[in-house]
Parts: C-alpha cells; sequence; structure tokens
C-alpha cells in the first residue's frame, strides 16, 4: 500500500518495459505495409531509371555495330589520321577532335564566369522582381533552338566581332602564339574561326551553368550566412565565405555538363565554320572542325564506308562525353555542397 508522503507510480497500469541499460538498447524496427498503389509506383520508378541504362546501352550497341566496318578497315589509326578520304582508307578523327575540344574550351573559359557572376547576383543580390525576370530569361535563353544561335552568329555576331578579332591577332599574336594570324590581313582571314564557334556556344551553355549554379547557391544554410552577418560580414564575405564554398560540388557538376553539351553541339557551330581537316594550332584563324559538324556536314554525300566512319566517330564523342559525365560524378562526389562549411 502507497503512503500519502509518497507520490503514486507514474502511467501506473501501464506495463514495464524490460530495462536493457544504455550499452543493451535495441531499436525497435518500423515496417508499414505497402499498399498495392506503393507497389505499382515503386515499379514505374524502377523501370524509369532502368531504362536510362538500357537507352544508353542501346546507343551504344548501335554505334558499334554501324561503325565497326570502318574500324576493321582502318583499325586505330582513326585515332591518329588526319585526313578524310574514305574512298582511299586513310580517314580519322585526329584533326577534328582537338578542334571540338578547343570550341568546348573557349566556351567555358567566356561561359563560367559570366553564369557564375549571373548565378550569384540571382541569388544573393537582385531584388525579388528582378529576379524572377531574370530566372524567367535564363530558363528562354535555354530553350532558343540551336540553329536560331547559328543564325545569330553567322549574320550578325561575326560580321561584328572581326575587328576585336583582328585586335587580338595584331596586339596579342606575337605574345601569345595560338593567336596570331598567319594568312592575310583580310577580313575573311578572321571568319568562321574555332574563336567565334566557341563564342556562340558559350551562349548556348551560360543558361545551363547559371541555372544549375543558382540553384545550389540557393540553398546554402541560412544559419552560416546569419552566422557570417553576426561576425561582421559584408555580403560579398559572407558569399565568399559560405555561398561559394557550399556550392562548389555543384557549380563543377554544371560546368562538367555545359562542358559535354559544349562538345556535342553541332548545328551552330556547322554554320559558323570553316571546314578543313589540320589541326588547330591558331584560334583567330579562318578555318574550324568539330566531330558533330564533320558528321552533320558529310552525312547527306555519304556512302556505306563513309557511314560507317561517321558513325565510329559518333561512337568517339559518345565515349567521351560519358567519360567527361562520369569524371562530373567523380569530382561531385569528392566535394559534395556543403562540404567545406560542415563542422
Amino acid at each position: 500500500m502507497t503512503s500519502a508522503a509518497e507520490p503514486a507510480a507514474p502511467y501506473a497500469g501501464v506495463p514495464r518495459q524490460p530495462d536493457h541499460g544504455p550499452d543493451q538498447d535495441v531499436p525497435r524496427a518500423i515496417t508499414a505495409p505497402a499498399t498495392p498503389g506503393d507497389r505499382v509506383f515503386r515499379g514505374v520508378l524502377r523501370l524509369a531509371g532502368f531504362s536510362v541504362f538500357a537507352i544508353m546501352g542501346l546507343i551504344a550497341f548501335f554505334l558499334i555495330l554501324r561503325g565497326t566496318d570502318a574500324l576493321r578497315t582502318v583499325g586505330w589509326s582513326f585515332l591518329t589520321e588526319e585526313r578524310w578520304q574514305t574512298a582511299a582508307h586513310n580517314f580519322g578523327i585526329a584533326a577534328v577532335l582537338p578542334d571540338g575540344l578547343l570550341i568546348a574550351v573557349i566556351a567555358l573559359v567566356i561561359a563560367v564566369p559570366v553564369a557564375i557572376g549571373t548565378a550569384v547576383f540571382i541569388s544573393e543580390y537582385a531584388p525579388v522582381r528582378l529576379r524572377a525576370a531574370l530566372v524567367s530569361l535564363i530558363d528562354l535563353m535555354a530553350a532558343i533552338p540551336s540553329i536560331v544561335y547559328g543564325l545569330w552568329g553567322l549574320f550578325f555576331l561575326q560580321p561584328r566581332i572581326i575587328g576585336f578579332v583582328r585586335w587580338m591577332a595584331n596586339h596579342l599574336g606575337d605574345v601569345i602564339p595560338f593567336l596570331k594570324v598567319r594568312i592575310g590581313d583580310i577580313g575573311t582571314s578572321y571568319t568562321s574561326s574555332t574563336f567565334i564557334a566557341g563564342v556562340v556556344v558559350s551562349l548556348m551553355i551560360i543558361p545551363i551553368i547559371t541555372s544549375l549554379s543558382r540553384e545550389v547557391f540557393s540553398q546554402a544554410p541560412q544559419g552560416e550566412r546569419e552566422g557570417a552577418y553576426a561576425l561582421g560580414s559584408t555580403r560579398w564575405g559572407m558569399v565568399r565565405a559560405v555561398v561559394l564554398p557550399f556550392g562548389k560540388g555543384g557549380v563543377i557538376g554544371a560546368v562538367m555538363l555545359g562542358f559535354g553539351r559544349a562538345m556535342g553541339e553541332t548545328i551552330a557551330v556547322a554554320l559558323i565554320i570553316s571546314p578543313n581537316f589540320e589541326a588547330i594550332t591558331h584560334i583567330l584563324e579562318n578555318g574550324a572542325n568539330s566531330i558533330s559538324a564533320l558528321i552533320a556536314l558529310r552525312f547527306g554525300e555519304s556512302d556505306s564506308l563513309s557511314l560507317s566512319a561517321l558513325m565510329a566517330a559518333g561512337l568517339v564523342l559518345f565515349a567521351l562525353t560519358l567519360l567527361v559525365n562520369v569524371l562530373a560524378g567523380i569530382v561531385i562526389n569528392r566535394s559534395r555542397s556543403g562540404a567545406a562549411t560542415a563542422d
């Protein structure tokens, strides 16, 4: 019998759980029965996920199957040959692959600072109404077809950028060898170049990098932002100490995706360049090429062996783009967003 001085035991009538002690705690398993709707939804998601692998595998299988004849004909010299003479069995991508890489690198050099600066402005500095307008404008730029960019670059940009290209060649060519133009100081010497193609492609990848970077920057922890302000930081100091380190992984991923997009651009590059099959060492000179432009320009006039050679070139581009995306995933996993600001 409980005395009046002693309080009654709480939760009287409730059976006590066995005391296992702090080192003997056993977590309780919580299971939720799956309904038929859950099973259907889970199956649809699995099917969608595996379909990506299936589609990629089918694309690779198709390119391998159709490019086998060309690869069997020339062997590994397909990667080292600079000529494209399929009738004489002398063809390869050694001349066009480096130029495609150069176009993509030029596009990144121009696009990355602009895109990251725009993303920081939209997420941290722009007023609410202006921010919504800029986001809509960036999304609209991403939706513009590539042929529109190509026509704009061919008829509007190229005539107006020749003066700037000539200035760079005349004033910087002696200091930076790859900016020198060796074919004479006339207007056509500076048109249809690797540099102009890179400028046009940069406008096409700016929306991709900007959108992804902006999304990452906007997710920076509010507590760390306020902590930086509490320590006397300016807005730029907060961005430099919190937002940029937090979004490093996402920015790297966005840049790599933009690089893959630039490597695969076809129509805009094909409209701008003057195709040749020489290794490009001077980016301001007339003449350029890329694998995607080669496929687009040669497809309609090719015989069976030439088509097989174009498919083999597409296989190399496919493998290179896949490799870039895999490396981007590895870099993102090693430098995930927020890792630099987490304690």
